[in-house]
């Protein structure tokens, strides 16, 4: 596995890098997966940044590894630090990167990381289990 990019806050807490791709179809619902691993529950797909990666390199990673899609058009809509986010490493602050999202091509989920994935209205949305920070995002978004 390659390295997440980290740093550490002034007080020594340890700070991930990560990544989110809302991905809407021309029927206005959102691509979301349901995860296999931590943090559990459904969300855009995301995951973190690697050592040396630009947040725009691990967009189109862990897209195409999540989903099988290809991302052919991005624009960073949200930039901000996620306190205590759960992940496989345990519970840490996250500084995020969400796009928006054109992708191609045909959903191909990876099974080690997406246990089902979906077209969804936001009125469907609102009836998951959402991973936290997708909670937060969907609850607080304006029409993308």
């Amino acid at each position: 596995m390659d390295k997440v990019k980290e740093t550490f806050d002034s007080k020594g807490r340890k700070i991930h890098y990560g990544v989110g791709a809302v991905i809407r179809n021309e029927n206005g619902e959102y691509l979301l997966i349901d995860r296999a691993v931590e943090p559990y529950g459904y969300g855009c797909i995301s995951g973190h940044i690697h050592e040396g990666e630009k947040p725009e390199e691990a967009l189109i990673r862990e897209v195409e590894e999540e989903s099988g899609l290809k991302v052919v058009k991005h624009k960073l809509i949200l930039e901000k630090v996620f306190k205590k986010r759960k992940c496989f490493l345990g519970d840490i602050d996250h500084y995020g990167y969400i796009f928006v999202c054109e992708v191609n091509g045909k959903i191909k989920p990876n099974p080690e990381e997406v246990k089902s994935i979906g077209w969804y209205t936001k009125e469907e949305i609102d009836m998951l289990k959402l991973e936290p920070v997708w909670k937060e995002f969907f609850n607080n978004m304006e029409t993308i």
